[in-house]
């Protein structure tokens, strides 16, 4: 896009891109040094000095990474001019239709209180998102998060990338729309009650012609649903389906490709790798089949929370016999450590307890707190899970036997220590 070719696709917030298009730029991901003082992107692990983004870009970038309700990162910075090393451009890397779009927003560090120019990929030269009229490119609506930019108010350019990002749902919506193919029309029309809904188009001289749809799924807060949850987004769960364009509507279509795809915090509560997809029946449409979807969906769900409290009955009943637990997963209950002794002999216990506890059984590892490998490393047991077992059991039991079965173990770890050791000499 800044390959010395024209821009085709931008949202014009000053004439200041018209004074920089041709400018070098330096195209250095990380000119972020000689800063004690960092900015940590919300997002990611990467930083940047703060002395060298201007500070009034700096605030608005720290807002929109730090406010933002969808996780946009930043992928690169750089300068504007080969005089300075200012950096006052970037490219957002933003989430839409379970993918995600690659925006440059263009400021000008010598003209700081210009709005800034946002360049849209290459494949978008058609998105015109705030139509211009005269040769001043005065804007035609001025109702528009560029119509009255104020530099000192940080919130705006995030405001301005979610107002982008709206229009150009509404560019896809219009895209799809148009596509010459009955049957991507049919199941545009069956489904467009829906709220939420993303799709794209793609098409390109080595692009397969195919829609996509983003479609959310179950109208449940599952955030409120987890006991202390800490998610700061809420989670949700799509399910993607892609269409080939170009094929006759039939009566009885193939199935589309489908894939179901989550907040990835989400696998805490429920797995969607090991969810099975409901079969795709001939002559169905989505209308059809995301009802039988989501019932399935709100069991799993449900069953998960539900294990959250069984997983906490579990750990619960452990400590009358091992005592209070050195450490615990106080949400989601996955991890569990106890100290033990037999004799003079003392070591941990971690218990990972899975999922789909109590219908799958924890994992133990034991760690002994005397004895060390030749890298200073406490020597760990295998993992062991050939103790007695069944989910029919209650929590008490299932502890019980956990315990008997480490009065024996203990004895064949510790001498699996002494003679680690001994190997060492």
């Amino acid at each position: 896009m800044r390959n010395g070719g024209p821009i085709q696709g931008r949202a014009r917030g000053s004439d200041s891109f018209t004074r920089l298009k041709n400018t070098p730029v330096c195209e250095s991901a990380t000119q972020f040094f000689h800063c004690n003082a960092t900015f940590v992107s919300a997002s990611e692990n990467s930083t940047m000095a703060i002395d060298t983004v201007p500070p009034l870009i700096y605030a608005q970038l720290n807002y929109l990474l730090t406010h933002s309700p969808i996780p946009i990162k930043v992928e690169q910075m750089w300068s504007g001019s080969k005089n300075h090393a200012l950096l006052d451009r970037f490219t957002l890397v933003i989430p839409f239709c379970l993918d995600s779009i690659k925006w440059d927003v263009i400021y000008n560090a010598l003209y700081p209180l210009t709005a800034p120019d946002i360049i849209f990929g290459p494949e978008d030269e058609s998105f015109r998102p705030f139509p211009v009229s005269g040769d001043e490119g005065d804007l035609k609506s001025p109702k528009n998060s560029l119509s009255d930019w104020n530099c000192k108010d940080p919130t705006r350019l995030l405001s301005l990338i979610l107002e982008l990002r709206e229009l150009y749902m509404t560019y896809q919506r219009k895209r799809v729309g148009d596509v010459d193919d009955e049957r991507v029309k049919f199941e545009l029309s069956t489904i467009l009650p829906r709220e939420g809904i993303e799709m794209y188009m793609t098409s390109g001289i080595e692009k397969t012609e195919e829609v996509r749809f983003a479609v959310p799924l179950l109208d449940m807060d599952m955030n409120k649903m987890v006991i202390g949850c800490p998610w700061r987004h809420q989670q949700k769960i799509f399910l993607q389906v892609i269409f080939p364009v170009g094929r006759k509507y039939m009566s009885v279509s193939s199935a589309p490709r489908l894939k179901l795809v989550s907040s990835p915090e989400l696998k805490a509560l429920f797995s969607i790798d090991d969810f099975r997809l409901p079969a795709w029946l001939d002559g169905m449409c989505m209308a059809e089949y995301l009802p039988i979807l989501e019932e399935m969906l709100q069991t799993q769900i449900v069953d998960g929370v539900a294990s959250i409290d069984a997983r906490r009955k579990f750990i619960a009943a452990l400590v009358p016999l091992f005592g209070r637990p050195v450490e615990a997963d106080p949400v989601f209950c996955r991890k569990a450590t106890f100290l033990a002794s037999s004799g003079v002999f003392t070591f941990l216990v971690h218990f990972s307890i899975p999922l789909q506890f109590p219908k799958q059984y924890p994992a133990l590892i034991l760690q002994s707190s005397q004895h060390f490998n030749s890298s200073s490393a406490p020597i760990k047991s295998p993992l062991l899970t050939d103790f007695p077992w069944s989910p029919r059991w209650e929590s008490s039991e299932m502890a019980e036997r956990i315990f008997d079965y480490l009065v024996e173990e203990c004895l064949n770890f510790k001498k699996y220590c002494n003679e680690s050791q001994l190997q060492q000499r």
